[in-house]
């Protein structure tokens, strides 16, 4: 399934499993705010991200989770230019209807530059780890 937010922020999945995803950006000048460093709405539209899709794991070939974020709280630790970005995202407990997730963004130093944390509720259908057909 394509997204046309992930066209436009220009993220990918490095590593998806049950629990836990790590999403990559290779920063652009399209990311910096007028001070020239990452601006703080890309770091939380990776929280966002993140902290969704590490409780939306598919097993199920052919099949797709998905869910929409309810809250969203972001902390900005540091800042980064250039190089490429790492949000890791886990999730931390949940339901049949609603997730939490904790989201770490790194710089390529694994200096914490962000941390989040998200609460999400699943699709129809898709609190089964087996998803529903795409």
């Amino acid at each position: 399934m394509q997204s046309g937010f992930k066209e436009l922020l220009g993220h990918r999945i490095a590593h998806w499993e049950a629990d836990r995803v790590t999403i990559e950006l290779d920063i652009g000048p399209q990311h910096h705010n007028r001070a020239g460093t990452v601006h703080g709405g890309v770091l939380a539209a990776l929280i966002d991200v993140a902290g969704a899709l590490c409780g939306l794991y598919c097993e199920t070939p052919g099949h797709v989770r998905k869910a929409i974020t309810l809250s969203l709280t972001s902390n900005f630790t540091g800042r980064t230019s250039t190089g490429r970005i790492r949000a890791v995202g886990h999730k931390r407990a949940g339901g049949t209807s609603i997730f939490f997730s904790s989201v770490e963004v790194t710089n390529e130093l694994d200096q914490i530059i962000a941390l989040g944390e998200t609460v999400n509720r699943y699709g129809k259908g898709s609190a089964n780890a087996h998803g529903v057909p795409a």
